[in-house]
């Protein structure tokens, strides 16, 4: 979820920039209401014209079952019988550089030192990028297509009307102050106690606030944990589209270094960002009013270890407050 929403602005300043052109993207079927909107009336992407679907998660738990072979044969005569100009790799995994691959294209465009680094022997091409934030990188790898000089653009993200028409349900205009928290993250060193997210919850509801706990797939655990020492929070564990359409409603958000706080981020909502093993110079809050928490001494480290990072554990709510409460007081005076 963060890597499409880290990629997000540069395809979406590629498409401003050429409204003719036609752009595809892969993508896992779970992400896919990041790119498009789908309900029984209408289906639409403000950004891509089609999408590729690639199950690469399931495919890893049978390889070689009939069913994932059969799949990735599909997908591979469907890249191939595009005839793309150019492929454009703005995850810089083995798995992408691999789907970029499937598609025979000439142009296979990918960063000279991408996050996983076998991915260079399949690009044809190498851009030497230097920003520091990974979305500056993915502009710097967009603008290779056409030396195009694009800049970072607030990405577009899809409207489903059934979701907006909940959401205005749950979170009218007017109401109490709504602040989304999402104890979950990728792996356990990224997640701050869910107790001390317990007692931020807490606190922002005695002041007024209205708080939503998000349970992404997986995280219900960590959720359960905070209502049930918090029953006066919302719970929110619904679809991807009602959680696009919520975020678009909150006055802060409060998380690790997770899909929610970068789709607040696009949507250019205010964040507290709590990180530990992640550098936030590289994959932190972007293109909004932000604070971030982060202990020096947390070293990155992206190994994925079940118990919170130790500098992690040195951010107390205290902390968090503080900078929430900073951040709801600026935007009520806007």
């Amino acid at each position: 979820m963060g890597d499409i929403l880290h990629a997000l602005p540069a395809v979406t300043a590629l498409r401003q920039a050429h409204p003719s052109w036609i752009i595809d993207w892969v993508v896992e079927p779970r992400w896919q209401a990041l790119l498009r909107a789908e309900t029984t009336a209408s289906k639409s992407s403000p950004v891509v014209d089609r999408l590729h679907l690639a199950a690469t998660r399931e495919w890893r738990k049978a390889p070689f079952s009939g069913s994932t072979i059969h799949q990735i044969n599909t997908l591979r005569r469907d890249l191939q019988a595009v005839d793309y100009d150019a492929v454009l790799d703005l995850q810089g995994s083995i798995r992408s550089a691999v789907l970029g691959w499937f598609s025979r294209c000439r142009r296979r465009i990918g960063e000279s030192a991408p996050r996983e680094s076998a991915a260079r022997l399949l690009f044809t091409e190498h851009v030497e990028t230097t920003g520091s934030h990974v979305i500056d990188q993915d502009i710097e790898l967009a603008s290779a297509i056409f030396c195009d000089e694009l800049e970072p653009t607030v990405p577009m993200l899809p409207i489903d009307p059934a979701a907006e028409v909940w959401a205005d349900g749950i979170l009218s205009p007017g109401s109490a102050p709504g602040v989304l928290i999402n104890p979950g993250a990728g792996w356990g060193a990224k997640r701050w106690p869910v107790e001390r997210y317990a007692a931020v919850a807490q606190a922002l509801i005695a002041e007024g606030c209205r708080v939503f706990v998000n349970a992404g797939p997986g995280e219900e655990p960590l959720s359960a944990s905070i209502l049930q020492a918090v029953p006066t929070a919302t719970p929110l564990s619904g679809s991807l589209v009602q959680l696009i359409a919520l975020t678009r409603r909150i006055a802060l958000c409060i998380a690790g270094d997770t899909g929610p706080l970068h789709l607040a981020c696009a949507l250019q909502k205010p964040v507290v960002g709590i990180y530990g093993p992640t550098d936030p110079a590289r994959n932190g809050p972007y293109g909004t009013r932000f604070t971030v928490l982060r202990s020096p001494l947390s070293r990155r480290d992206h190994t994925r270890h079940a118990a919170p990072e130790a500098g992690l554990l040195t951010i107390e709510p205290a902390a968090v407050l503080q900078a929430a409460r900073a951040l709801l007081a600026n935007e009520d005076a806007e």
